[in-house]
């Protein structure tokens, strides 16, 4: 039988003086939450903000009533969200918004305000309090990229009025926001570009491939691959994910890093490692593809291995247990659907 690991933390990275006091936008999401619980177990305040559009009270459930732990419930986009956040705060990190360009279908509007004016509020607490701001892009600011693997100076091939333009042009315009506060207004930010991410707390009901086979294995049903399967991708598990982030943050970087997974392989080739793993009966199933789904990533992270230091630690099979053991019995933190009554 598979059982759900318990978590351990390797130490912060110390490049910055100590953090007393941090915020984190879209806290109760999954990459957000599990920054949260890094945090708070190095000691640091945490204001976890999230109005819970994308984010599940279940994915901090387990932090709740924790010293040093408070939930914001705000809109980070809404003007009044400024006062809401009252810190001071030593570290802003925005990862408010959807996780993937699937997680945002049907809520082009939000998606954008998110990226937006959530950036720009963000920016203006941590302007206020002289805080360091870390921005959460992601790995589709590179579009269909013509560069492989995708390194931070590649411009990306992005459609401006695709299926995919709400998600990827949101998170493009949160980047050229954070780097204008950096020129015109001295603002001590940063950006990572965080590339697919795997792990517990992801939302069941979500669109993501990982996700989706798990939860079409665990009950027996068809697994649903777009396309031909052929598409590639490369998974970071989220602890190495988060640790990467963190490095970013407390580091003097201006530049945007990227932050992922190094081993590349077709979806219709994880579809089956989830197979294999969780002992199902269940058989691919192809479908049609997304016509904004791009046919390779793969982040190329020579900059995070050189200047902070960071390689990814957990392997694809460790992680893709962990994930498969979270779902199938989940524990307070582990995985969940979205929203829900605080």
């Amino acid at each position: 039988m598979l059982t759900t690991p318990t978590t351990t933390f390797s130490p912060l990275p110390t490049a910055r003086p100590f953090w007393g006091r941090a915020a984190v936008t879209g806290g109760a999401g999954f990459v957000g939450s599990h920054l949260c619980e890094r945090l708070l177990h190095s000691g640091i305040d945490v204001d976890c903000v999230d109005d819970l559009t994308w984010g599940s009270v279940a994915n901090i459930a387990h932090l709740t009533g924790r010293p040093g732990f408070r939930f914001v419930a705000c809109d980070i986009a809404r003007p009044e969200s400024r006062e809401a956040l009252t810190g001071p705060y030593d570290v802003v990190l925005h990862f408010a918004g959807p996780a993937s360009p699937a997680d945002g279908r049907g809520r082009a509007l939000e998606t954008l305000d998110a990226c937006g004016a959530g950036t720009r509020n963000a920016l203006a607490v941590a302007d206020r309090d002289g805080a360091r701001f870390l921005l959460g892009s992601c790995c589709q600011v590179y579009g269909d990229p013509a560069v492989h693997p995708q390194r931070e100076d590649h411009w990306g091939d992005v459609d401006p009025v695709g299926p995919h333009s709400a998600y990827d042009e949101s998170k493009r315009f949160a980047e050229a926001l954070t780097t204008a506060h950096v020129s015109a207004r001295g603002t001590d930010a940063g950006i990572v570009r965080v590339f697919n991410t795997y792990g517990p707390r992801m939302p069941a009901d979500g669109r993501q491939a990982v996700p989706t086979f798990i939860r079409q294995a665990l009950a027996g049903e068809p697994v649903t691959i777009e396309g031909d399967g052929r598409q590639t991708r490369s998974l970071c598990y989220v602890d190495d994910t988060v640790d990467g982030i963190l490095r970013v943050a407390a580091s003097r970087s201006v530049r945007p890093v990227n932050i992922g997974g190094e081993e590349e392989t077709t979806v219709e080739e994880i579809a089956r490692r989830v197979i294999a793993l969780t002992g199902s009966d269940s058989r691919p199933t192809f479908v049609d593809r997304d016509p904004g789904d791009p046919a390779r990533r793969r982040p190329d992270t020579t900059l995070a291995r050189e200047l902070f230091g960071w390689v990814p630690k957990v392997t694809w099979e460790e992680g893709l247990k962990r994930t498969i053991a979270a779902f199938a019995d989940p524990a307070p933190g582990g995985v969940a659907c979205r929203g829900g009554p605080l």
